[in-house]
């Protein structure tokens, strides 16, 4: 019999994945920052907008982890998200922008609020900025000369999609890259 070190930590986010096949037509784009820019940072996790930031859970919290997020996802409704232009967090991330959308907002508050009482989670947004839902295409790895180049490519560009989110996404670190590990319908 296999023993489970209860107190070994999990790496997790929770996430929104859009669905194929605009989830190819996004990781072509983090393939073309790959060999454009030399930025493959982004292609250690699929195209996703995050709504938890990453956290450590101990194994023995893992169950309560999965049932607070079917619990939270079963009161949820699905809903239409639009994708929108290309924008930047200077000097180093390119992402697609999300329009402002009052269901998604108010699901990621939600799932902020119930991860902190149920699960003692504080970190869910990047050091406090608030929610700002995006699609990273290209992030740490790409080097500032390079962001001007990639910038100069995409500040002019458009792109204009939608896709009905209709799961949320529970993503587990494999050690290597971040791996779809459980989905909990809205």
């Amino acid at each position: 019999m296999i023993s489970v070190d209860k107190n070994k930590e999990g790496l997790f986010f929770i996430a929104l994945i859009p669905p194929s096949p605009l989830r190819e037509e996004l990781i072509a784009l983090k393939e073309h920052f790959r060999e454009n820019y030399n930025s493959k940072a982004s292609l250690n996790s699929p195209p996703h907008i995050t709504l938890h930031m990453p956290f450590r859970l101990k194994a023995k919290k893992e169950e309560l982890l999965l049932s607070t997020l079917k619990t939270l996802a079963k009161k949820q409704a699905s809903f239409e998200v639009a994708l929108k232009n290309y924008e930047a967090f200077p000097p180093r991330v390119i992402f697609v922008d999300v329009e402002e959308n009052t269901a998604l907002n108010q699901l990621q508050a939600e799932l902020h609020k119930t991860c902190r009482h149920k699960l003692n989670l504080h970190n869910a947004n990047y050091k406090d900025r608030g929610f700002h839902p995006h699609i990273t295409l290209a992030f740490r790895d790409l080097r500032k000369a390079m962001f001007t180049k990639a910038w100069e490519e995409f500040s002019n560009k458009q792109i204009d999609e939608q896709f009905k989110a209709e799961a949320i996404c529970l993503l587990k670190h494999s050690g290597e890259r971040w791996e779809e590990y459980r989905y909990f319908g809205l």
